[in-house]
């Protein structure tokens, strides 16, 4: 009898730690897209807001990494715009202040970056057996809004080249 009850305890507690919930993806991954923009910094009643998209290049993300940890201070006092220039081999970030040190506009231009997959399959579904021979981020932010984001990509196949204007979901949106 005992060793009957203890046999239940031990399934009762064993059965209960199998009873977590799944993880947001197959790979155990959280779903990045779910993530809030960020706050830089406060600046009397307005907050500097920077919406950091999910670049997968290491080197996109510690510009980024570094913009977001760059403190202002007073330095724009005095001028009616402030300009941020932040710039790596692959390239640049510019950020605009206002005069109350309110961030206003944030331009990225990057060039031969990791591709989200999301671009690559969509790509490669689209125009098979062509090569991506190049490509460019472009993404501008005025005021915490996302105004554009996109991928402009050089693909050949043989002699032809065509250039696509990609989304950083996949969705292509022209062919030039």
């Amino acid at each position: 009898m005992k060793s009957l009850i203890v046999i239940l305890l031990f399934f009762s507690f064993t059965l209960t730690s199998f009873s977590q919930e799944k993880p947001a993806s197959e790979d155990g991954a959280m779903d990045i897209t779910k993530l809030p923009e960020i706050v830089i910094n406060k600046a009397e009643k307005d907050f500097s807001v920077y919406i950091h998209h999910h670049n997968p290049d290491q080197s996109v993300k510690r510009i980024q990494d570094k913009f977001i940890a760059y403190d202002i201070g007073k330095d724009y006092e005095g001028y009616e715009e402030y300009l941020v220039v932040m710039e790596l081999k692959k390239g640049s970030l510019a950020a605009t202040y206002n005069e109350n040190g309110k961030l206003t506009r944030v331009v990225e231009n990057y060039k031969n970056v990791r591709l989200p997959n999301n671009v690559i399959v969509s790509v490669y579904k689209s125009y098979p057996e062509w090569t991506i021979l190049n490509d460019k981020l472009m993404s501008e932010q005025i005021d915490g809004e996302i105004i554009q984001n996109r991928y402009t990509l050089k693909i050949k196949k043989g002699k032809e080249t065509k250039r696509l204007v990609v989304n950083p979901n996949g969705e292509i949106l022209k062919v030039l």
